[in-house]
């Protein structure tokens, strides 16, 4: 190499050019190891090294990666690469396991197949390996794809068999302690620590839940329930009737019914047996309903509030009321309550008047998801959930009667749209009402969705949280528009900083936001 030192025209060589580069983050829980940031990290610094600029970021946070639904980052960057609106080149996704720990295997390939179809080259900067096509990439991502499903599925037994051992042990396993009960905290020990109110929830992972007899009071109403039944025959709407004409209310405060009654009578709990896995949803499947001999249970655990001896004939006399019917008589009553509610639930069955309860048509055709096949109903998910939107949908206006309230309080105007609800706020801004219920998964964690009004575009959207009985408002986010790239939210316990920084435990900081402060004030 000659080097010309009296060359004035001499220039550094121009740097390479850029590659246009995209990256894919997940992660299923906000305590996994490797979350989003850790992941950007190591792609930013991959990127560096190979001349690739990062041009848009596609996230799924604390999403399971046992199939696509509830994904919408992994959605939109399949939509955009084949739309043809992709401005990139390159994908940069952590590991192979990113894609998704699905249990097929060619679902994973399937979508790095969809992303090179378009001319966009995948790569893993988490992985020791390069993606280069070659023979020896091809079968590790095959090994990899294979181990990311076989991962889910033995902590999903390990996470079955760990919380099946707590059952045995007596521990309570989620879910609120009903009518004439409470959930009492204990530490490793076992010593007594503090009764935990509705909506909460252990916070030290060596801490457990029991169960413990509630007020005297309480107990002394679930006991006349099962004297009035057995000694007295009375049925469940005619103590239902008693109990609300006496102004009394359920551990949630509503009035009682047939079906809320029915519970009562038959839930073991009140005998103090713990028992668990009734139903089942494993790897993000659909709910099965479980036969007896595949129930989780330890009797004895709980103190009881009542009798054995009087809870056994509580449930020979339910049994007895569909032994002289046949199973055509009971699948006709079945159907005129599908006929009349168009779906079927075990509460809508409890509920119904002059129809076998949910139990006796488990015990007869040996589960309720027999029963409604034979009727013609087959529900591809639990459909309680339309219950609790129906009763959320009448808390609605009084929820909106309450912030305009508010409101109008704190010094500010607002024009509620009467078909809408839409709030116009000051003549400033607009906010869109949306309440969103609490439901547990497979692993008893809870999770809320929420989805924003893309129609209506408000400014804000305030979403009430709802607690874990979908009976009074846990929080609220306040969700501001320019903040918000997703039109449906998915929200855990705890979802970092990017959402929970619009977290508010009352709306009182919503109110101060709507007040209308005079300019000598604000000077």
């Amino acid at each position: 190499m000659i080097i010309r030192w009296t060359d004035d025209d001499h220039e550094d060589p121009k740097p390479p050019p850029t590659i246009r580069a995209a990256q894919y983050v997940r992660m299923s829980t906000e305590h996994q190891q490797y979350s989003t940031d850790n992941q950007a990290a190591r792609i930013a610094i991959y990127a560096e090294k190979h001349g690739l600029e990062i041009v848009k970021t596609y996230a799924d946070e604390g999403k399971s990666g046992l199939n696509i639904k509830g994904r919408p980052a992994l959605r939109a960057l399949l939509d955009d690469i084949e739309s043809g609106s992709a401005n990139f080149e390159v994908l940069l996704v952590y590991d192979v396991s990113r894609w998704g720990r699905f249990q097929d295997p060619d679902e994973a390939a399937s979508y790095e197949l969809r992303c090179r179809s378009r001319g966009v080259r995948v790569l893993y900067p988490g992985e020791e390996w390069e993606n280069d096509g070659s023979i020896g990439s091809s079968i590790i991502k095959t090994v990899k794809r294979a181990m990311a499903g076989e991962y889910s599925r033995e902590l999903s037994v390990k996470v079955f068999a760990g919380q099946a051992n707590l059952i045995r042990r007596g521990y309570r396993q989620g879910g609120s302690a009903g009518f004439g009960l409470r959930r009492l905290l204990v530490d490793q020990h076992g010593d007594a620590k503090s009764v935990l109110g509705r909506g909460e929830h252990k916070s030290i992972a060596t801490d457990r839940v029991i169960l413990v007899p509630g007020p005297e009071e309480e107990i002394a109403i679930v006991r006349e329930v099962y004297r009035r039944f057995v000694e007295q025959g009375q049925s469940e709407a005619a103590i239902a009737s008693d109990l609300n004409a006496n102004g009394l209310r359920t551990d949630l405060g509503r009035e009682w019914t047939r079906g809320t009654v029915h519970q009562l009578l038959i839930n073991e709990k009140y005998i103090g047996n713990n028992v668990w896995a009734r139903t089942s949803c494993k790897l993000k499947g659909e709910h099965v309903e479980n036969a007896p001999e595949d129930w989780v249970r330890a009797d004895g655990a709980f103190e009881a509030i009542v009798d054995v001896r009087q809870f056994e004939a509580a449930q020979a006399i339910i049994a007895r009321r569909s032994e002289t019917l046949s199973d055509d008589e009971m699948l006709a009553a079945l159907s005129q309550i599908f006929a009349q509610r168009g779906y079927l639930s075990g509460l809508i069955i409890d509920e119904a008047e002059e129809c076998p309860s949910s139990s006796a048509f488990r015990s007869r055709f040996g589960s309720l998801l027999r029963a409604y096949t034979l009727v013609g109903f087959a529900p591809d998910r639990d459909y309680r959930y339309l219950e609790i939107n129906r009763r959320l949908r009448s808390m609605h206006p009084d929820i909106v009667a309450a912030i305009i309230a508010g409101i109008q309080q704190a010094g500010g105007s607002v024009v509620c749209d009467p078909e809408t609800d839409l709030l116009r706020i000051n003549d400033e801004f607009s906010v869109s009402l949306t309440m969103a219920r609490c439901f547990q998964t497979a692993a008893g964690s809870n999770r809320w969705k929420l989805r924003l009004d893309e129609k209506l575009r408000p400014d804000l959207t305030l979403a009430v949280r709802m607690d874990t009985d979908n009976a009074v408002a846990k929080d609220y986010y306040l969700l501001p528009a320019l903040d918000m790239r997703e039109a449906a939210l998915r929200l855990a316990d705890y979802n970092g900083l990017s959402l929970d920084a619009y977290r508010f435990d009352t709306l009182d900081f919503f109110y101060r936001l709507t007040a209308r402060v005079p300019l000598r004030a604000v000077a």
